[in-house]
């Protein structure tokens, strides 16, 4: 796989989110033969030791409720290095206010790649949300490759 047809979805932990984005792109892309591939990363300086498993079970669950079965589920989070961004041809972060200052700390040689999402984290909002407003972001995400690739 070429840089030219890589996604990067970064959140802060790699365990929800960005997960959820990976899974979502790369089934729906899959499906359309479209030639692009996603995966995540975390843009936290450590995993959280609060993290049960190698991926949420709120993303295991609304992966299953839509018939995906997901492909990195037993992958554990993985903290996100500039070899990343190197493999990445688009960089989609999930909340603008929580990865902005994480990747201008962390990467600031590459964050004006950076893509910026509105996806709050489970704290300030319900799974069922904020997974749908992920599958219609992705979607839109899509739909605008499709009319690059043309």
């Amino acid at each position: 796989m070429t840089k030219n047809n890589r996604v990067l979805f970064l959140c802060t932990g790699n365990y929800y989110r960005s997960r959820y984005a990976e899974e979502i792109f790369n089934h729906r892309v899959g499906r359309e033969r479209l030639g692009w591939q996603a995966f995540s990363r975390a843009v936290a300086e450590k995993l959280s030791p609060e993290n049960v498993g190698p991926i949420s079970l709120h993303t295991l669950e609304a992966l299953q409720a839509r018939g995906i079965a997901p492909g990195g589920a037993t992958r554990n989070p993985v903290l996100c290095t500039l070899d990343d961004f190197a493999q990445a041809e688009l960089v989609v972060a999930l909340k603008d206010a929580e990865h902005r200052p994480m990747i201008a700390q962390r990467f600031a040689g590459v964050a004006h790649r950076v893509q910026y999402w509105d996806v709050d984290d489970i704290e300030d909002l319900d799974p069922k949300t904020a997974l749908g407003k992920i599958d219609e972001l992705v979607g839109l995400l899509i739909a605008s490759l499709q009319i690059h690739d043309r």
